[in-house]
């Protein structure tokens, strides 16, 4: 009875059940990327982003105050103050333990005494208070390193994209990248999408010779990596004098992006109903005025779900970008390959670079689940004819 019109399959639940497997899995990262962005480097070293809620032991490297601050008291040099006073946190954190030295950071337990050089002796409570004592003035610029081990509550900032969209030194000009890459994939989504739209209605309706061929080439070229074509690609730009610019970049992206904007789009226009092209014929209207007042309107599904593609691609590009528009001045350089520098350059900036992971995918996520019933209605009747 299961396959009887008008009832449901009895398999509909392992559907809906398997769909949000799928979806949640594809969105897993993504939170914990959106949940890091707000956390601080410690944080991200020391826990994961589902325990962002929660108390986390961490180990922190802080420092007393300066020796300019001591002051002899009974006849020895006093320096005393609270080692979370910059954090602002002195009541809300719980210290485990603490050291003096990078190799043991857990040798002492609080309110012990630790012996330095020259006599001196520190003393740290649970509570981060602290009394350096010298029996000789204290010398240099820079106060006495303390490793801690405490209990340190959850903490979010906007920093983290502060330094990213707004900063021009701690991501050498993300927003820059940021625009560089919008500069690059809106282009690289609109020219082919009208180059293939042309060629799919041609491919569709029109009757010319080596129609048959032409398909046949257009799905070949699906099954060609584009990495072949990228270094004689490059030379022709040379030779032609485009060099490495936006210009190139658009270029190679349409050339790339074309063969399956043509099979999408053809498959979805061979579909429409044929009565009404016939119709618009026979009442006079021109091939150009079909495709502009009917074929266009009716494929905007199809046209959606290659433009959603396209722009997902051209924007998470980096190979294409590297050979094609990257240059030395970095004043082209786009968001995929500005995350890349601050994995190489700046890896202990985990912050930063989990914020900036985050805004290049927000944007891509933000234009698919605008369109995504464009992209269900164009995939499934372009897949069926």
């Amino acid at each position: 009875m299961d396959n009887i019109a008008g009832t449901k399959s009895s398999l509909t639940w392992a559907v809906h059940i398997s769909v949000v497997v799928l979806v949640a899995l594809w969105l897993f990262p993504t939170v914990g990327l959106f949940v890091s962005s707000f956390r601080t480097a410690d944080q991200i070293a020391t826990s994961g982003w589902w325990n962002a809620l929660f108390p986390t032991e961490q180990s922190l490297t802080l420092r007393t105050a300066a020796p300019d601050e001591q002051v002899l008291v009974d006849g020895v040099y006093v320096i005393e103050g609270n080692l979370f006073a910059g954090e602002d946190l002195s009541d809300e954190i719980d210290m485990s333990a603490w050291g003096t030295s990078s190799r043991d950071v857990g040798a002492y337990a609080p309110g012990d005494t630790a012996e330095l050089r020259d006599g001196e002796r520190i003393t740290v409570n649970a509570n981060g208070d602290y009394r350096l004592e010298s029996p000789v003035q204290m010398e240099g610029n820079r106060g006495q390193r303390v490793f801690v081990t405490a209990e340190v509550p959850p903490d979010f900032t906007l920093e983290n994209y502060e330094q990213v969209l707004l900063s021009g030194n701690a991501t050498d000009s993300m927003a820059k990248a940021f625009f560089n890459t919008l500069t690059v994939t809106i282009p690289a989504t609109i020219i082919p999408i009208v180059v293939a739209a042309f060629a799919a209605y041609a491919l569709a309706w029109m009757d010319f010779p080596g129609r048959a061929l032409l398909i046949a080439i257009v799905v070949g070229l699906l099954v060609v990596p584009l990495q072949l074509a990228l270094i004689p690609l490059l030379k022709l730009h040379l030779g032609i004098g485009i060099g490495k610019g936006y210009l190139g970049t658009w270029l190679a992206h349409t050339g790339f992006g074309l063969p399956l904007a043509v099979y999408l789009l053809r498959n979805y226009m061979v579909g429409l109903p044929r009565d009404i092209i016939e119709n618009a014929r026979v009442d006079g209207a021109t091939e150009f005025q079909i495709f502009v007042k009917i074929i266009l309107p009716l494929s905007f599904p199809a046209l959606a779900s290659f433009a959603i593609f396209q722009f997902l691609w051209t924007w998470n590009d980096l190979l294409v970008a590297k050979v094609f528009l990257i240059d030395a001045t970095g004043q082209t350089t786009v968001m995929t390959n500005q995350i890349v520098e601050l994995l190489g350059t700046r890896g202990g900036n985990w912050e930063i670079l989990a914020t900036a992971a985050f805004v290049s995918i927000a944007v891509p996520l933000l234009v698919f689940f605008a369109m995504q019933k464009y992209l269900v209605r164009g995939l499934l009747a372009g897949s069926v004819k």
